[in-house]
């Protein structure tokens, strides 16, 4: 080999690797989007239900908020949360009506109200986004309603379907979805709730039920227009109405929710052909809304892309906040259309290292903190006040903090014989076992290890924040605390061995059997970090000498468990729908059970003095009557602890300095209209934070090539030999 060659292929190679750090070399995203009005970001469980009418996930909440719009949402910017119109025209002023349907005054006594009725008005003029179930051909059929055997071959998935088109919002398209609450086979996780205060709610499940058994079978559609909700009528093109019985002041927040978006009747006939069903192509997986953004890629096991939908009606930016939020930047953008960001990529990322590191090299946006990074990422000052470290405020990145209005807990299983018990004697023991956990399990610790501070032990269900909280002394739970010198204390691991033996399990050996006792704990798990949490987790348990069994899987399996009862121990949050007590207490109200009723009371917990506080506070305004009723209702619970009331979270959020609007919180899902990128920023600082170092790679070459030119030339000169002896030989022959 030449040398004079060797120098100048190195010359072009390293000019190649110059021009290649152009678009990073690490970089996860396609070229082309380097420098798009994108916002990347992550989600870890794939989400199970997109359809709204089923829907009740925090990790499906962040895709429904964006799609649906209900009538109502909540100021992005204002603290305590308030209401304000989405498509509604203005807040629905609620009319009582008695027994006989009179009027009656706002201030009417909660016992004299028979129904109260919100009348609502959308605003014209908004439409769906693009979707092959409006698409029409041009005498006015619709495309895609029927399809026969040939075209339905032609389809494997939405994007299939060459034409789509759209149509005004109406007040009738809320009608459809309110009514689709009640249809036999969608199984709405609210439908219980809703059935006790929509007038008519539970007869119409009963009407459509005997529909449903009378469809012929080639019929797939049931088509809800053809049968009359009576409490939710349209008045006219743009109002509806909706009738609740009695009085329930928390019913508004409900129509903030994607359970109350609009679903067009079309949508539904469509996605009801077989075939499509066969093919995952439903609203399950492919929503139809009128919100900023449309689902237009769902592979939910890698990634799920949000576009800005072409048709989203004109909204504005917030004008005004709160005191600090136009110094923080927060109203820069004020009155300036919506949304700002054209695309948002959501990458399943299922392990926090990589996630992580993706984070700092810029190609996600923003990052919660796990507890390995903590110390990486946050440092305490002053007064215990959290900021970024050093490292992290070079790279402009910030600490955005809130108080969720949420709870992670433990909880019992009521209707198994050992942690729920099955008759008077069985429920005592299991009481004392689960007041006797409740003491041995040291959240205090938990918060310290595996949560670095950002929380606080939880004292009932209800979180800081919320009418009905206590604080102090009278705020504690008696059953797990003392309180000493100003401040709780948790009871000794010797009061949850009395408790235990009191059970009838001493030391955690069961006296009828003379076996030790062992619990079962169904959790959703795969990390290094929840491994760790659940060797914890065990170790609390063998405080009491009881074997704790883990049993992981995926959340959707997770959550089938739940729904049939078969989980004896479970690990689970709720993050508050809208800011009331009752949103938390209805948790642990029996008509609310998971199993038979498809409520959100997991614990499937009954205790029928709770269930009647229950009927009696929902109904009532924030008052101090109302705070004695939950104080008892509270008593009741700590006593009975069909949880461990587990820990209140502090959210901890960063976010590199090309992510803005950023103001968080979990009350208000459908946010990501309001963020705004400064892609230039974003594309500089990646080019900054990952360009290669290329010297040790031409050097490597360089030292390989040199090393072969030895090896090449004792080839050549092997070469040049035998053909000078081939040569020889010829001549003399």
């Amino acid at each position: 080999m030449d040398k004079r060659i060797l120098l100048p292929g190195l010359l072009i190679l390293l000019a190649w690797l110059t021009a290649c750090s152009g678009h990073q070399w690490n970089n996860p995203y396609a070229a082309e989007d380097t420098e798009k009005n994108i916002l990347y970001t992550v989600f870890t469980e794939r989400p199970k239900h997109l359809d709204p009418v089923q829907s009740y996930s925090s990790n499906e909440i962040q895709f429904t908020a964006q799609i649906y719009e209900p009538p109502l949402q909540y100021h992005y910017l204002k603290r305590p949360f308030v209401l304000i119109p989405a498509t509604a025209e203005e807040i629905p002023v609620v009319q009582y009506l008695d027994a006989h349907g009179n009027p009656l005054p706002g201030d009417a006594q909660p016992d004299d109200i028979a129904y109260s009725v919100y009348e609502i008005t959308i605003k014209a003029g908004i439409h769906f986004q693009p979707h092959p179930a409006f698409a029409r051909d041009t005498q006015g059929h619709w495309l895609y309603h029927d399809l026969n055997q040939q075209e339905m071959a032609s389809v494997r998935k939405l994007a299939d379907f060459s034409q789509t088109g759209t149509r005004e919002l109406v007040a009738e398209d809320y009608v459809y979805q309110i009514k689709r609450l009640a249809h036999p086979k969608l199984h709405s996780p609210i439908y219980g709730l809703m059935a006790d205060y929509i007038a008519g709610l539970r007869e119409y499940a009963d009407v459509l039920k005997q529909a449903e058994q009378n469809r012929p079978e080639e019929k797939t559609f049931l088509d809800l227009r053809e049968y009359r909700l009576e409490g939710v009528q349209a008045v006219d093109r743009y109002t509806y109405r909706i009738t609740i019985k009695g009085k329930y002041p928390q019913f508004v927040y409900w129509l903030a929710m994607p359970f109350f978006a609009p679903i067009p009747w079309e949508a539904d006939r469509f996605y009801s052909q077989q075939g499509l069903k066969q093919k995952n192509i439903t609203l399950d997986w492919y929503p139809v809304g009128t919100g900023p953004y449309m689902l237009t890629e769902n592979d939910p096991n890698s990634r799920m892309v949000l576009e800005k939908n072409p048709n989203f009606h004109d909204e504005y930016y917030p004008a005004e906040g709160m005191p600090g939020d136009e110094e923080n930047g927060l109203l820069v953008d004020a009155g300036k259309k919506l949304p700002f960001i054209d695309k948002i990529i959501f990458t399943r990322e299922k392990e926090s290292i990589p996630r992580w590191n993706k984070f700092l090299q810029g190609y996600y946006d923003a990052s919660g903190i796990g507890s390995d990074s903590f110390d990486q990422a946050v440092q305490l000052v002053g007064q215990g006040e959290a900021t970024v470290t050093e490292a992290m405020a070079e790279q402009g990145i910030r600490l955005e903090t809130a108080v969720a209005a949420s709870t992670y807990y433990m909880g019992f299983n009521m209707l198994d014989p050992v942690v729920g018990g099955r008759n008077e004697r069985e429920r005592e023991s299991a009481r004392k076992l689960r007041q006797a956990i409740s003491i041995a399990v040291d959240y205090e610790e938990f918060i310290s290890i595996f949560a670095n501070g950002r929380g606080m032990p939880a004292q009932s269900p209800i979180s800081p924040g919320i009418a009905g909280y206590r604080e102090g002394e009278e705020g504690i739970n008696p059953v797990v605390y003392d309180w000493i010198n100003g401040e709780p204390r948790r009871k000794s691991i010797q009061a949850a061995k009395a408790l235990l033996a009191e059970a009838g399990y001493p030391d955690g050996i069961d006296q009828r059997t003379g076996a030790p006792l062992i619990l079962y704990f169904d959790v959703t798990a795969r990390s290094a970090e929840d491994r760790s949490r659940l060797d914890w987790m065990r170790k609390q348990f063998q405080k009491l000498n009881i074997q704790l069994v883990v049993r992981s899987t995926d959340y959707n399996r997770f959550q089938d468990k739940i729904r049939k009862g078969n989980a004896q121990i479970f690990e689970w949050g709720w993050n508050a729908d809208y800011p009331d007590a009752e949103n938390f207490l209805f948790l642990l109200y029996g008509p609310q059970r998971k199993v038979g009723n498809s409520g959100e009371n997991a614990a499937n917990y009954h205790n029928a003095q709770y269930d009647r506080l229950f009927e009696q506070m929902k109904n009532m305004e924030d008052g101090p009557q109302r705070q004695q009723i939950i104080d008892r209702m509270i008593e009741i619970l700590r006593f009975d602890a069909p949880w461990l009331w587990g820990y209140h979270p502090k959210d901890y959020g960063l976010y590199h300095a090309w992510y803005q609007n950023v103001k968080p919180n979990r009350i208000s899902n459908n946010n990501l209209k309001y963020f705004k990128i400064d892609t230039a920023l974003r594309t500089q600082k990646r080019a900054e934070w990952n360009e290669p170092v290329i010297w040790p790679v031409v050097l490597i070459l360089a030292v390989l090539a040199v090393s072969f030119v030895p090896a090449v030339n004792a080839f050549r000169r092997h070469e040049s030999s035998t053909a000078v002896r081939a040569a020889s030989s010829d001549t003399t022959g």
